[in-house]
């Protein structure tokens, strides 16, 4: 007699009253620098259908391209608001999923180039066995054409790494809401990094 496989341990689906305090879709503060910008999309399976139990982590730099740990007015307690540059949010029943932060400054990349503004994306689904990485970039940002990173994706596969602004796609959601979508698999599958 022969038995199929079992599955292998996954990631998700989440237990969301276990990770809901956890939740931070909002980074912004009161007296903040920097532009403010709504980032909101969906997390679509190989199918385009929405992953309604996903879960996404953001890692970015401040206004001023430093990340908390580079910033000396962050140990001295006299920084006022603190910025941490991180974030989580959970997709609702329509894989919908939103982030409010500030956009972040350029970063240098370890060989001293400048990599320009983006933000670090930590996927978690179900049917994964390891989180996936990816890096969501802003629209018509001049250093995209140079950045170390963007440059290592194929042209036609970068667009799934650049958001857009509200009015380029379905629905008009505000004059500083981008939208970007992570596509699992398929036809327009987000580029996903190791790292």
């Amino acid at each position: 007699m022969k038995l199929p496989p079992t599955s292998s341990q996954t990631v998700g689906p989440f237990f969301h009253l276990g990770v809901a305090f956890l939740t931070r879709e909002h980074l912004e503060a009161r007296g903040i620098t920097g532009e403010i910008v709504t980032i909101r999309g969906r997390v679509l399976d190989g199918d385009g259908k929405p992953l309604p139990d996903a879960l996404l982590e953001i890692w970015q730099a401040d206004a001023a391209g430093q990340y908390t740990a580079e910033r000396s007015d962050w140990a001295d307690g006299n920084s006022s608001p603190r910025f941490q540059g991180f974030g989580r949010a959970e997709t609702d029943q329509d894989g919908v999923f939103s982030f409010t932060t500030v956009k972040p400054g350029s970063v240098a990349f370890p060989d001293g180039s400048m990599q320009a503004p983006h933000i670090v994306v930590t996927v978690f689904s179900r049917g994964l066995l390891k989180p996936l990485w990816t890096r969501l970039y802003f629209p018509d940002e001049p250093g995209n054409a140079a950045d170390p990173i963007l440059k290592l994706v194929p042209a036609e596969r970068r667009a799934t790494l650049i958001a857009r602004r509200s009015g380029e796609g379905a629905g008009n959601l505000g004059e500083n809401t981008l939208e970007w979508n992570v596509v699992m698999q398929g036809d327009g599958e987000t580029v996903f990094f190791d790292y």
